[in-house]
């Protein structure tokens, strides 16, 4: 197991680092300098003036990802009677890289379209956070298990799931805001030009953007006062804690990203944190989980 989770962990900062680099290339402007895919201009290594770099650089780290995932699967396969949760995962994984793939080409036909780009975005982060729970599930089966919670983690777990749910609905609606260049449609806060309802498209996706920040801030807050208010174990707590932590840091970013008029080291550093704390909801939901099955199986052999 030790072999999977290192291979899952490499596979995911890798997968990570390769979402990182996409966004960087595009707030940069370089999202159309490899107009063709999957090579660029026609030449497997082209000239790299322009920003190409950066674009080729996104292409290159997402080939290298192609083998990991094929190890990360043989291997998973092999551990698969060590957990339950193992075949699904590696089931997700295998579905959302092809998938993935497809869009990835599909973005560059389209243009980096606004919808594309979302759907690109919203993929990939899919595709992290499915090695991010292999790398939970393994390090889970590796770990001693911690005392069962005697009340069940179902409530909790759901609370976490929706958080989970409404900071990625709140992430895929900030890539629409940016690909599409609503980024300054607004530029009051917290209205938009002194109007809660606006008219403009722009403005529209902008004020959505921003009620759904303000979900995920009293979700995340909800989910940190249940998490301490009923039983729950201690790393459930810490990933509460620190999934509330990066959606204040989020909160300033988007408000210094509206008030500095979107530098670009701004906005990746936005996109960065939003990444963050959608896989900190995703590590503390899946955590829930596995201490309301321990619970469950818990009750059950005493039972018996």
């Amino acid at each position: 197991m030790k072999t999977l989770r290192r291979l899952a962990l490499t596979a995911d900062l890798v997968a990570m680092a390769t979402v990182m680099l996409g966004s960087w290339t595009r707030i940069n402007g370089a999202g159309m300098t490899c107009p063709s895919w999957p090579l660029c201009h026609g030449r497997l290594i082209p000239s790299m003036s322009d920003g190409t770099i950066w674009e080729w650089s996104h292409r290159l780290f997402a080939f290298l990802v192609a083998p990991l995932v094929v190890a990360v699967v043989i291997a998973a396969w092999r551990q698969r009677h060590r957990s339950r949760f193992i075949a699904p995962v590696i089931a997700a994984i295998a579905l959302l890289f092809m998938v993935q793939v497809g869009l990835g080409a599909a973005t560059v036909a389209l243009g980096n379209s606004p919808f594309s780009v979302v759907l690109h975005w919203g993929t990939a982060m899919l595709f992290v956070a499915s090695l991010t729970a292999l790398v939970v599930f393994t390090a889970n089966a590796e770990q001693p298990q911690p005392p069962a919670i005697e009340r069940a983690e179902t409530i909790t777990a759901g609370m976490l799931a929706g958080c989970t749910l409404v900071a990625f609905a709140t992430m895929c609606v900030g890539a629409y805001v940016s690909s599409s260049g609503a980024g300054l449609a607004c530029l009051s806060i917290p209205g938009c030009a002194g109007n809660v309802v606006v008219a403009g498209d722009g403005q529209f996706v902008q004020m959505l953007h921003r009620f759904c920040a303000a979900a995920t801030l009293l979700c995340a807050a909800g989910a940190f006062g249940l998490s301490w208010a009923r039983p729950a174990s201690g790393r459930v707590r810490t990933a509460v804690s620190i999934g509330l932590g990066l959606v204040c840091v989020q909160v300033v970013l988007g408000l210094l990203n509206v008030a500095l008029r979107l530098p670009i080291d701004l906005r990746e550093a936005h996109a960065f944190n939003a990444a963050l704390l959608f896989l900190a909801f995703v590590v503390a939901t899946l955590l829930a989980l596995l201490d309301a099955t321990g619970a469950a199986l818990h009750r059950v052999t005493a039972e018996s």
